[in-house]
């Protein structure tokens, strides 16, 4: 069961690729599933090379689901989302998300604060910080958005290191809470590769995390994370050694916002 769950469309404004090229990206790469999952409308910014807009997201499904009945021969095509977490726009963003037949939910963090701390435009706002508390104050976000029970998937669950701007503390301790947190919810994360596309050069997350999850028997999804077809896959080979050495043999599916554990 080779499956992407993470493939974003150019509707988001920083991507590449239509639903029909990132399908047929996957059908000559050989997965079985394909899970596109573009950017819902953040709602606490409105910039149109960020995500889609609110009046979009209809659009959108129905591409998606169209998709799925012209592949349904060659190819399982899923309708996901990517949709933050961000408490003051969290009842509106959950009233949208109920008004669609997603498969999966993946629940990202991006923001904290005024600051959307994973753009390049903003980097040199790093520099002002204690690291240590950021990576706190961000694993206490994802952890706030786990027990939310509103998402189906944490999403690149440790993407504050994307610029390579590393914490001095020991994140175990924080990693194991998060992920008990995961466990109690029946909540998944995301093996995700694009973390190789950025400074830090790792994939998300970090080995630590993945052997904490895999001995507390936390489920996992793959995801490029792809802005474009040819990214569909990327390094998928580096992620199944990152769960095997974790000692992972089974990966979750999805379908109607239910999972089913597959073998890796």
């Amino acid at each position: 069961m080779k499956a992407d769950y993470h493939i974003h469309t150019q509707l988001c404004g920083h991507a590449r690729g239509t639903v029909d090229e990132l399908v047929a990206s996957a059908i000559e790469k050989g997965f079985k599933q394909v899970g596109i999952a573009d950017h819902m409308p953040m709602l606490y910014a409105e910039d149109a090379h960020l995500a889609m807009t609110p009046e979009q997201l209809p659009g959108y499904v129905e591409e998606v689901l169209e998709a799925r009945e012209r592949y349904g021969g060659r190819i399982k095509v899923l309708l996901g989302i990517e949709a933050d977490y961000h408490g003051p726009t969290q009842a509106e963003r959950v009233a949208m998300l109920e008004r669609f037949p997603f498969d999966y939910v993946i629940g990202s963090v991006h923001v904290l604060g005024d600051w959307i701390f994973d753009s390049p435009l903003d980097v040199d706002r790093y520099d002002e910080l204690d690291l240590d508390e950021f990576y706190m104050e961000y694993l206490g976000e994802v952890r706030a958005m786990v027990q939310s029970g509103v998402y189906d998937i944490v999403g690149h669950p440790d993407l504050a290191k994307k610029f390579d701007k590393r914490p001095t503390v020991d994140l175990s301790p924080a990693y194991r809470g998060l992920l008990e947190a995961m466990k109690e919810r029946g909540t998944c994360y995301e093996v995700n590769t694009a973390g190789l596309r950025w400074p830090v050069k790792e994939i998300y997350p970090e080995s630590a995390f993945v052997r904490i999850a895999a001995e507390l028997g936390v489920p996992v999804t793959l995801g490029s994370d792809a802005h474009c077809p040819e990214d569909v896959g990327r390094d998928f080979d580096m992620a199944l050694e990152l769960l095997e050495g974790a000692g992972y043999t089974e990966h979750a599916v999805f379908h109607g916002r239910k999972m089913t554990l597959v073998p890796l």
